[in-house]
């Protein structure tokens, strides 16, 4: 299973209001776009159109992860996911396996803590021991990978294995945190004199 980016948002939006909003679900094409768009619990903030989401959809519901219902007397299509526990699939996940795999198909790479305190209503971790066992069993199923842990960092991150790593979605120009020129030639310059004062602190201390 290797999916694009948005395929990915996609099943972890559909994996996660199955379980917040139970009364809302199968979702809506418009109800599935403004749950990718989502400006809480993902990453990066996408604004996906609904045309791009309906591809995604159409992509799945090719590959068996998403079913439709069509409605009767003019009701909007809706959408489900396929992708683990159900009748279709191979992939059978706990409660806590199935939380682990949605956040990280909505927010990618994360740590163990970052993991149980944004599972709350997904799945409930009494401790972080909880969760580092629930990844060790997809680990050992295939389903998720440790990365080296970072500098600086007191834990590793785990990332899933159901992703294509040919895929990516491009984040808005506008949302990536870019210095116009302006404001670096000023930053420079605030640089160039905070240098000019210690310089005059370091000659008044004869240092």
């Amino acid at each position: 299973m290797q999916l694009t980016a948005i395929e990915q948002r996609v099943i972890g939006c559909l994996l996660e209001k199955q379980s917040t909003t139970p009364e809302h679900y199968p979702l809506s094409l418009n109800a599935l776009t403004n749950a990718c768009n989502q400006k809480s619990n993902r990453e990066p903030v996408l604004t996906l159109s609904e045309t791009e989401v309906q591809e995604a959809i159409d992509s799945l519901v090719a590959q068996r992860l998403v079913t439709l219902d069509e409605g009767l007397s003019g009701r909007v299509t809706k959408f489900a996911h396929r992708f683990c526990n159900t009748e279709f699939g191979n992939l059978q996940l706990t409660e806590q396996q199935r939380a682990i795999i949605c956040l990280m198909l909505l927010r990618g790479p994360q740590t163990p803590g970052e993991l149980r305190t944004r599972s709350n209503r997904l799945a409930e971790f009494n401790n972080v021991a909880e969760v580092e066992s629930a990844l060790n069993a997809l680990m050992t199923a295939e389903h998720v990978t440790k990365h080296p842990r970072e500098p600086g960092k007191r834990e590793s991150r785990y990332s899933h294995l159901f992703a294509d790593p040919q895929s990516a979605v491009a984040v808005e120009p506008s949302e990536l945190p870019a210095l116009k020129a302006d404001e670096l030639n000023e930053l420079l310059a605030e640089i160039d004199e905070l240098k000019a004062e210690l310089q005059k602190i370091k000659l008044h201390l004869g240092l």
